[in-house]
């Protein structure tokens, strides 16, 4: 493992604590609806306005979805945890507690790896455990006064909560990143940040090498990746600049302004013990016996990290592009639908990678919904493998699918006369003629100049109008000029 980089001498620290909102059709002690958007405190049942006389019910989709994410990390699920009350005061918070846990969570353990550049890394996770949204102020919509919105209150969390093992801004997103396409993947979250169903706090702390480590302060509520960085790179900057003017850091919660780039302290950070956990009287212990964690596993999708290796393995891809392909399952899905009928596993890579990717960030499509379907991409792919049409042409043909102007790559070729001429017979006729009208400049190339070769192959395009075939054209040439 690299040495970590410094900054200005110093070492930098995170760690991560991420809210995944579980992806349940009902709350996690109630029946109340979970779907974004709706008209405000539409969706807020008597349990979630904490009415005197009601009980909290644990949802089992949530659980399962638990027991989901410490599989596909590697972690100890456990079969007895229990749940406590985090007491704090917020209007926002009608019990005045949020049903959390503390003592003993759900999820213990395990990692998650990815890739930074050409280096491998490793991020260890404490735990991962369940836990009820708050409700949410509104501030702005009313003047001189807040309301409140609990239709979130009571919406199932998995709060995912890291080592210190980060050392770079870019290493924290890469972190983010690979987390969000395992929840993703697994289908625990919808992973939408602007609606707030994958919500990232960074906490961030600097030190000298081998010093203990230092105050942190965290960064909540980072709903992009984008801001993530900018965010982490500004509060860097300003620790260092604070010890370096001889001040010390104070434990802190600070938000971040995507406006100013700054972050600022919103309050003094709590510790535990401020919470004054306790075991939640209303809730027995959460118990899951092996066989339901046995039931969960054999209905899992196959893992990122797996389906990346069986891509090298199967088709030959280099890791490059199996670690591309598998940025979601339904890349992963169409990458091995094209392979799988066209035969050209890396034509596929190249074009899913490169033209079909471009297209869809340029149009913030998603790949189930791309106008060109893998099929189509199959078709095309075997048209240029077989040498019916080349690259350019290609490009024109998936243009025509992309547009829909065609839906079929045999006709959008016949249609737009973009079928290349293979006919040695053809292409022998083409360039003998190209031959005797550029005498100059085959008098250059047997002279030993090989700029002429190159103009002689631009005039043999230029004679077949674009579409002769490249091979065929090179070779063709070279035998005839002996």
């Amino acid at each position: 493992m690299s040495a970590s980089p410094l900054i200005q001498g110093y070492e930098v620290v995170i760690g991560f604590e991420t809210h995944a909102q579980l992806s349940t059709r009902s709350k996690i002690f109630s029946r109340a609806a979970t779907a974004f958007g709706a008209e405000p405190n539409t969706q807020a049942c008597a349990v979630d306005l904490a009415l005197p006389g009601t009980l909290p019910v644990m949802n089992k989709g949530a659980v399962e979805r638990a027991i989901q994410f410490g599989l596909a990390i590697g972690a100890h699920v456990a079969p007895r945890s229990i749940f406590a009350r985090k007491n704090y005061f917020y209007p926002d918070l009608p019990k005045g507690y949020q049903i959390s846990q503390f003592e003993i969570p759900v999820v213990q353990g395990g990692a998650v790896e990815f890739w930074l550049g050409d280096e491998k890394k490793t991020v260890r996770l404490v735990r991962a455990h369940l836990e009820e949204d708050a409700g949410k102020s509104l501030h702005d919509d009313f003047i001189g006064q807040s309301g409140i919105d609990l239709n979130r209150a009571g919406t199932p969390l998995l709060e995912i909560v890291t080592e210190p093992d980060m050392r770079s801004s870019a290493e924290a997103v890469a972190y983010a990143k690979e987390l969000h396409k395992i929840v993703t993947w697994i289908g625990i979250c919808d992973g939408n940040m602007q609606e707030g169903s994958f919500r990232c706090d960074a906490n961030v702390s600097v030190r000298k090498p081998g010093q203990p480590l230092g105050i942190r302060r965290e960064i909540k509520n980072l709903n992009s990746f984008k801001f993530m960085q900018q965010a982490i790179d500004y509060e860097i900057r300003w620790q260092i600049e604070q010890i370096e003017d001889g001040h010390a850091i104070q434990q802190a919660t600070v938000l971040f302004n995507p406006d100013t780039g700054e972050t600022r302290a919103m309050r003094t950070k709590e510790d535990a013990a401020d919470y004054r956990y306790f075991p939640d009287p209303d809730l027995p212990p959460l118990l899951i016996p092996s066989e339901w964690v046995d039931r969960v596993k054999a209905q899992m999708p196959e893992l990122p990290r797996a389906m990346a290796a069986r891509f090298v393995a199967d088709y030959g891809l280099p890791e490059y592009d199996a670690t591309t392909l598998t940025q979601s399952r339904a890349m992963g899905a169409y990458f091995e639908a094209a392979a799988r009928a066209s035969g050209q596993a890396k034509l596929v890579s190249n074009w899913v990678m490169g033209e079909l990717s471009r297209r869809l960030n340029v149009s913030e499509t998603r790949i189930d919904a791309s106008p060109v379907s893998a099929a189509q991409l199959a078709q095309l792919v075997a048209r240029i493998a077989d040498g019916t049409v080349s690259n350019n042409a290609a490009k024109q043909v998936f243009d025509a699918l992309w547009t829909g102007d065609g839906n079929e790559v045999d006709a959008v070729i016949e249609a737009k006369g973009l079928k290349q001429i293979s006919d040695t017979g053809e292409l022998e006729r083409l360039i003998d003629e190209v031959l005797a009208n550029n005498a100059d400049n085959v008098a250059q190339y047997k002279a030993g100049k090989e700029k002429a070769f190159n103009a002689l192959v631009g005039q043999a395009m230029k004679a077949t109008k674009g579409k002769g075939n490249p091979a065929q054209v090179n070779a063709l040439l070279k035998q005839k000029l002996g």
